[in-house]
């Protein structure tokens, strides 16, 4: 069940969780809580003004079970709260890294529905909550490595992608899974656009989807996925380039011919490929991919800082899905 807090969405940087608040959960709540208090009372105790439900509001996500995944790597630090919310690329709300931020509130994710549909057993169009409650929420600090060479490390919270797949019993024709964002052009002007073919779509191969990695996300530190990250549900799948997690999620598919998807159309599909595996030996037609920058909240030199590019960005579990393909063709 999803129990949701809400408090003032807008937080100065000096007041993001520190990592090691937020890597202890009891610590974290109780953090949170008192952060939720601190204002009503300087306001002259207006704390039920401040939980009243209205547009622009951050919602804290509970209960949330850590996993094995619920620690930061030992060459890694969680990027700011503020960095992971207002550096982003989600073309629907403009083609800038601040413009998904500037732009969130056009995007409306109340009511949200989900359909699932093609090669299953049980289709069918889903509330968000339907969608969701059936499954218990997970932390899932991942590397998120984008093919513009720069990279963060983000705390998020959501339910296991293979999980929710089983629930609509695919079928022996299922061989991907499609993706789709929702596509609505009075609503996102940014649609109206030629950057990209609307609406946004992508894919996994079945036995991608299925790997234990793969994630639904609903929430990053602790809280209600912002709209400029993709709300209210998108796809994280941590060894892949960032622009494989589709956000805002309104249609999952199952098929059983590779997808067209959104990305690997554009220029004639030479610059991007179905796959998009992290990987440091392929370069980009326009860049290379051997290094990347990470944003992780340190001082403006470090913006310049490289680190090496790890491949399927460190997550090595996923090597066997592809043993025998050739990675450079297959890129």
């Amino acid at each position: 069940m999803l129990i949701r807090r809400r408090r003032p969405w807008d937080m100065p940087e000096s007041a993001v969780t520190p990592k090691e608040v937020y890597l202890s959960r009891r610590a974290f709540m109780a953090a949170a809580g008192a952060a939720a208090a601190a204002p009503a009372l300087l306001a002259g105790g207006r704390e039920a003004e401040a939980l009243v439900a209205r547009p622009g509001v951050r919602e804290a996500l509970e209960p949330i079970a850590e996993t094995q995944w619920s620690t930061v790597g030992p060459n890694d630090k969680l990027t700011p709260f503020e960095d992971v919310t207002s550096y982003n690329n989600f073309y629907e709300l403009g083609t800038g890294k601040g413009d998904p931020k500037a732009n969130a509130e056009q995007l409306v994710t109340e009511p949200w529905t989900i359909t699932v549909d093609g090669a299953c057993g049980k289709p069918g169009k889903l509330s968000y909550d339907d969608f969701v409650k059936p499954h218990a929420l997970e932390e899932r600090i991942y590397r998120l490595r984008c093919v513009e060479a720069w990279s963060m490390v983000i705390p998020w919270v959501g339910i296991p992608l293979g999980e929710a797949l089983k629930r609509f019993e695919p079928t022996a024709q299922a061989k991907y899974v499609r993706f789709e964002t929702i596509h609505d052009p009075k609503m996102l002007p940014a649609q109206r656009s030629g950057v990209l073919d609307w609406p946004y779509v992508e894919g996994l191969r079945m036995d991608e989807a299925m790997h234990p990695l793969a994630l639904l996300a609903v929430g990053l530190y602790g809280e209600v996925l912002p709209n400029q990250n993709g709300a209210p549900l998108r796809l994280v799948v941590p060894w892949k380039y960032g622009f494989k997690s589709i956000k805002s999620i309104v249609r999952i598919s199952f098929v059983e011919d590779m997808p067209q998807t959104t990305w690997a159309a554009y220029g004639g599909g030479s610059e991007y490929g179905f796959y998009a595996n992290v990987n440091p030996t392929v370069d980009h037609p326009r860049w290379s991919q051997a290094s990347e920058r990470r944003l992780d909240g340190g001082s403006i030199f470090s913006m310049f800082e490289r680190r090496d590019t790890l491949m399927f960005n460190g997550y090595d579990d996923v090597a066997p899905l592809y043993a025998g393909m050739d990675l450079k063709k297959w890129f």
